[in-house]
């Protein structure tokens, strides 16, 4: 008889990421998966390709402060709560496995009423709200850092870093090569913006291209309709809007990388071991500031601000790509790259004998 998961989590694709690294692991162990999120949510587009059954679920959002939509968001909750708890009485998984966001709060809470255990992840330095309401009904908490463990329960914390999908391991260099047009003559540094671009970062190696294409090869990941085109047929210079299927290629390619400190970008970069310098988002609750200040302080990366990068980027640029070596050691002795065979193992330990 097959074992059965339930994997949750959505509202952004940091969300819903990790859990699509899983798939395919849990498909070789024998689980039957289905996935619960949202009505409306980024993870039904993400995850359609799959081939995994998909249950939508009324959710809310938990809110902080004012808003109208407080006062019937609740409901929407209680509704979420009822629909999970119908399907995961009725299909009877063995585990709940959980990346966060708002969608998986009534999914956790269902499955401990009705006896099924959760695991859940949490990416960022500081628990999000919702996994914070879901601690309590979970049996293991995963977490990316070690500054984590401290604001999590002793016995359900784990530290495993971030699943990673497996394709990202096989990239081939000399393909990315062919991809961006460069040569083996100079070292390639790779930008990544996320999917939507950083305006500041983008604006900073543009500014400094001339001075940065002396001694590199640049691949620039510049977001959705971020594109120079005035730059286009540039020599040593490939922009690209967002790329996919051949992500693995540059990233075997790069030799030092710049990125934002997005939880799952940055364990990326963990898992790859690639040097990096990471520039954190200014906005937001802060996490990405705490992300890049404890991977600086492991000694993985170089952490820059917003606001300085302009003037520091060739000497940092220099500074990470002459001692390279020294950062992927460290990262190479970090307990968070083996994340995906740490969680399937709590999977295993903890789902319903």
């Amino acid at each position: 008889m097959s074992k059965k998961i339930v994997l949750t989590g959505g509202g952004t694709a940091g969300h819903v990421t990790p859990n699509l690294a899983l798939i395919p692991c849990l498909k070789d162990a024998g689980y039957d998966i289905y996935y619960i999120g949202s009505i409306n949510g980024i993870e039904k587009s993400l995850i359609e390709d799959y081939g995994i059954p998909y249950l939508a679920i009324e959710t809310g959002k938990f809110r902080r402060y004012f808003d109208p939509k407080n006062f019937t968001d609740p409901f929407r909750v209680a509704k979420g709560f009822s629909q999970a708890h119908h399907f995961i009485h009725q299909w009877k998984p063995d585990i709940v496995f959980s990346k966060g966001g708002y969608v998986s709060v009534p999914v956790v809470q269902a499955a401990a009423a009705c006896h099924v255990p959760s695991i859940c992840h949490e990416s960022d330095m500081t628990p999000g709200l919702a996994n914070k309401l879901c601690t309590p009904f979970a049996v293991k908490v995963c977490c990316n850092f070690p500054e984590t463990m401290q604001d999590l329960p002793a016995e359900k914390a784990v530290l495993t870093g971030t699943p990673i999908r497996a394709e990202l391991f096989h990239g081939d260099a000399e393909k990315g090569r062919q991809i961006c047009g460069f040569t083996k003559d100079k070292p390639v540094l790779m930008v990544i913006g996320g999917s939507l671009g950083a305006a500041s970062v983008n604006k900073t190696v543009r500014d400094n291209l001339g001075a940065l294409l002396q001694d590199f090869q640049v691949v620039h990941l510049c977001g959705k309709e971020k594109m120079d085109n005035l730059l286009l047929t540039t020599p040593g210079y490939k922009q690209f809007e967002y790329v996919q299927e051949d992500l693995c290629h540059l990233y075997a390619m790069a030799d030092i990388v710049i990125s934002r400190a997005g939880a799952n970008a940055i364990c990326e970069l963990l898992a790859l071991k690639k040097p990096n310098i990471l520039v954190p988002l200014p906005t937001g609750r802060g996490d990405q500031k705490l992300n890049a200040g404890s991977f600086a302080q492991q000694g993985y990366s170089i952490c820059v601000s917003d606001d300085d990068l302009p003037d520091v980027i060739l000497e940092k640029v220099h500074e990470l790509y002459e001692n390279r070596q020294k950062y992927i050691d460290r990262m190479a002795e970090s307990s968070q790259i083996n994340s995906t065979k740490i969680i399937m193992g709590l999977i295993e330990e903890y789902s319903k004998k």
